[in-house]
């Protein structure tokens, strides 16, 4: 069974940062690619990064010099560094794993951006 976990979000002042993680069941080396999804209220899903298994990535234009994807394979685990965060990056975030025709999620971890 796949399992992916999130962690790190939580309230952050406007400017701040937060790092989320997601840290999955196997070696994240068997998937194709893994990112990280947003959805705010109202809104419909948004793409935030990804990262390819040979490293590439790619970003939402909302959040291109502010964010960063990165991979520790290590440990298994897909990481989102968030810097200068604003009201709207407000939404609850899910990890995203691909295998193939596969696509399994996490639960999600809110991240609130209020003063």
């Amino acid at each position: 069974q796949v399992q992916l976990v999130e962690s790190g979000g939580g309230l952050v002042q406007p400017g701040g940062s937060l790092r989320l993680s997601c840290a999955a069941s196997g070696s994240i080396s068997m998937f194709n690619v893994m990112g990280w999804y947003r959805q705010a209220p109202g809104k419909q899903r948004e793409l935030v990064a990804t990262i390819g298994s040979g490293g590439s990535t790619n970003y939402a234009d909302s959040v291109k010099g502010r964010f960063t994807i990165s991979r520790d394979n290590a440990k298994n685990t897909v990481h989102l560094q968030m810097n200068s965060l604003n009201a709207e990056d407000t939404a609850v975030y899910g990890c995203n794993a691909r295998q193939g025709i596969f696509n399994y999620w996490g639960q999600g971890t809110q991240v609130t951006v209020s003063s």
